[in-house]
């Protein structure tokens, strides 16, 4: 870590700039345990996003520009853990807070901001969401000091449902999901969705299973086979979704799998042949998506992390540095209040994406995109993790179509 902000300091002073302080950001997040390779892959993301913006010279500030530098704190993708690290970070006066491996840690973590906050005025922090998505944190629970990059559950699922509502196919379906406030809320989206969208449809299974502790998942697809569903919806992520798709592949299952993350953190290669044409993925981004920009973006990350297993991209990751920076810069300060202020009704806009900070409940507002497995070469061009299989849109969802409404009231200090 300071190797990487000497270098920053380095590239700042070759470029002629004045160097500040360093602006600091703690991630809090599961670096070691059952979900370890979804935190490094967001440490790669968030970290290839800072190095970008230390290359253009940093932050300008009205004493000058100031680098970002990021110090990553390991929760073990736990609740008390996760609050034990928010103390030291708090402890080392960090402004900006990074999370979102856990809607259950999110929901801790606002509420640890909020008394923090509350008790030191003069030393507030900004919590900035990249995962969590859970709506109830930026609806019922929402705070001036969260702002959440990713689109949040209930979006996903309208995405995703919106595809499953054109399939003529689809006539029995499979709710599976982890035993948490985000995998409950994943159900009741996909139910109430799939009710309203496509009477005609059975729910054939509902089923929530411990997070992080199965390490067999044949007795659940056991129970899939038996229900005689042809199609599987499962919010579930890092190895409770790779070992899912892998039991499902090993017991020749022929189903359609509609998932959240299904398009990364060795989901591909698990499913391997089984999954074309049939696994379908929801992100704001993939590197198919198309265009030289959004190529040359996808390009740019595989040369700085070129092993298959790193290939794991983030376009929220980077749109979320990218907004605190021009948000940061547009306040003139690091104060929480003054960027949360500025990030209000930001946009973002480059040549391939485009989305909007909406002020009244601090949720992002972007395009999303339904993909669907293919072999590479046959309908993708890029493959994901080295595993010879890619993703092709298979529906692209606009701003306007995405926005849902929101519940927020929100306090402002």
């Amino acid at each position: 870590m300071f190797r990487t902000l000497l270098a920053a300091l380095l590239l700042l002073l070759a470029k002629g700039a004045a160097a500040g302080a360093p602006i600091r950001i703690g991630m809090v997040e599961g670096m070691s345990g059952p979900f370890a390779n979804a935190g490094e892959a967001v440490a790669r993301n968030v970290q290839l996003a800072v190095d970008k913006i230390n290359a253009s010279g940093g932050v300008r500030l009205p004493d000058g520009r100031h680098p970002l530098a990021l110090t990553v704190f390991d929760s073990k993708q736990g609740v008390e853990e996760a609050l034990i690290e928010f103390r030291r970070l708090a402890d080392q006066r960090i402004g900006f807070l990074m999370q979102g491996n856990s809607s259950a840690v999110a929901s801790a973590l606002i509420d640890a901001v909020e008394r923090h906050n509350g008790r030191a005025p003069d030393q507030r922090i900004l919590f900035l969401n990249y995962s969590a998505v859970d709506p109830a944190l930026t609806n019922e629970k929402c705070s001036f000091w969260h702002f959440r990059f990713d689109a949040h559950a209930d979006m996903r699922m309208h995405a995703l449902t919106e595809v499953i509502r054109q399939d003529s196919h689809a006539k029995k379906v499979y709710l599976i999901g982890q035993d948490y406030s985000f995998g409950r809320q994943t159900a009741k989206a996909a139910r109430s969705m799939l009710e309203a969208k496509r009477p005609d449809i059975a729910i054939v299974g509902d089923e929530l299973h411990p997070i992080g502790k199965i390490k067999d998942f044949s007795p659940y697809v056991a129970k899939i086979r038996a229900s005689g569903a042809d199609s599987i919806v499962t919010g579930n992520w890092g190895n409770d979704l790779t070992l899912l798709v892998k039991a499902a592949r090993e017991a020749g299952l022929d189903a359609k799998f509609y998932t959240f993350y299904g398009n990364g953190l060795g989901a591909p290669a698990a499913i391997g042949d089984a999954g074309v044409g049939r696994v379908r993925a929801v992100a704001e981004w993939h590197p198919n998506a198309g265009g030289t920009a959004s190529d040359a973006f996808y390009q740019a990350f595989g040369k700085r992390y070129p092993s298959p297993k790193d290939d794991y991209v983030h376009l929220r990751m980077h749109v979320m540095v990218a907004m605190l920076a021009a948000a940061i810069e547009k306040a003139g300060s690091t104060e929480a209040a003054a960027v949360a202020r500025a990030l209000e009704g930001a946009q973002f806009r480059n040549s391939f994406h485009q989305a909007t900070m909406r002020a009244a409940d601090h949720q992002l507002i972007q395009p999303l995109y339904v993909s669907v497995m293919q072999k590479k070469g046959e309908g993708a061009r890029f493959d994901n993790e080295g595993s010879g299989y890619g993703f092709r849109t298979e529906r692209y969802l606009s701003v306007e179509e995405t926005a849902l409404p929101t519940s927020c009231r929100m306090t402002r200090p």
